[in-house]
């Protein structure tokens, strides 16, 4: 690993409305250890000292951003959210572009509600990848036995676990390549998932950085819970 860790550039696609949480607002202003998910997400950037800047892309009307601390943080600037993850990533890396990041920089994509980053996970990812020609992201290893239905919601495979690996966020590129594998995938009306998806489409194969599996995405309300016990746990 590389130890000496690349400056880099953070962006926080947040403009989703998590509908699966059935909540009174979007997941990633849900309370979490008396402060919002959002910010816990942001925590782990703001504090790392190779840290260029973060920009977090936000829903135009978002009436909750304003009243966070964060808001007022100068290292954090705002974009604006778009229909789809792709959308709002692009628009932080125009924003970026405009304000003087180069197409070498690297970038870090994180989920807004992935709230439970561990600081040597990003060391991690940001050693191993630091000399990398392509970039990657973290992920882990696929633990269950998976298997493949049929329409009928009946087993039709068992799938080989050994090649499938989860994949988590932060994802970590070069500005120039992300921006244009994600403009010429949307260009091309392609789905992508993530910032590796695209990636992916433009003909490179992302490095998989094995992390913590407890770095989890609040999608359900039980993912909520479990984060809740945990930081109960720290006192």
């Amino acid at each position: 690993m590389n130890t000496a860790l690349p400056a880099f550039w953070a962006v926080i696609p947040a403009a989703g409305v998590g509908a699966r949480m059935a909540a009174d607002r979007p997941k990633q202003y849900l309370q979490l250890g008396g402060r919002t998910i959002l910010e816990h997400s942001l925590d782990c950037f703001l504090d790392h000292p190779a840290l260029k800047g973060l920009v977090v892309s936000l829903a135009e009307d978002d009436p909750y951003w304003p009243s966070l601390a964060s808001a007022r943080d100068a290292r954090i600037q705002r974009a604006a959210g778009g229909r789809e993850r792709a959308d709002s990533v692009l628009n932080a890396l125009l924003y970026l572009n405009a304000h003087g990041a180069g197409d070498d920089d690297w970038v870090l994509v994180h989920d807004a509600a992935r709230p439970n980053l561990a600081r040597a996970d990003l060391d991690k990812l940001l050693g191993e990848l630091a000399d990398d020609p392509v970039g990657g992201l973290l992920a882990v290893p696929a633990r269950d036995t998976l298997k493949r239905a049929d329409s009928q919601g009946r087993v039709r495979e068992t799938i080989d676990r050994s090649t499938i690996w989860q994949a988590y966020t932060p994802q970590m590129f070069r500005l120039g390549a992300l921006h244009r594998a994600l403009a010429d995938s949307l260009v091309a009306d392609v789905a992508i998932t993530d910032e590796a998806s695209a990636i992916e489409w433009a003909g490179q194969a992302p490095r998989l950085i094995e992390g913590r599996s407890d770095n989890i995405k609040v999608t359900r309300p039980e993912d909520l819970e479990y984060l809740k016990s945990r930081w109960s746990l720290r006192g």
